[in-house]
């Protein structure tokens, strides 16, 4: 069965020529182009990439109620503010007058 894949594979491979990965004159023509394009055909010819992530913060997630959850948008639309920012702020607050009681 293994012969029988890498056969097939081989063959997929040599149909499938690697394409040559055009040069950009801009990033908005580089997205345009693979928005018309698959990225698969370029990978191998596109350039290698090192970077580091910090995660610095973490999130989590909860629950909310749908009724909450539209007057929230409503709020949030009307604040001209993301709906995370909004109950990230109520919490606080919620949180302090706990901890002063």
């Amino acid at each position: 069965m293994r012969a029988i894949w890498l056969i097939r594979k081989e063959k997929y491979m040599a149909e499938n020529k690697v394409k040559a990965l055009p040069t950009f004159e801009s990033l908005d023509t580089l997205t345009n182009f693979f928005d018309e394009n698959d990225m698969g055909d370029y990978v191998e010819n596109m350039p290698e990439a090192e970077f580091e992530v910090s995660i610095d913060r973490r999130m989590h997630f909860v629950a909310v109620d749908e009724e909450i959850a539209e007057r929230l948008s409503e709020i949030s639309k009307s604040e001209h503010t993301s709906s995370g920012a909004i109950v990230n702020s109520w919490l606080r607050e919620k949180i302090s007058d706990y901890s002063h009681k």
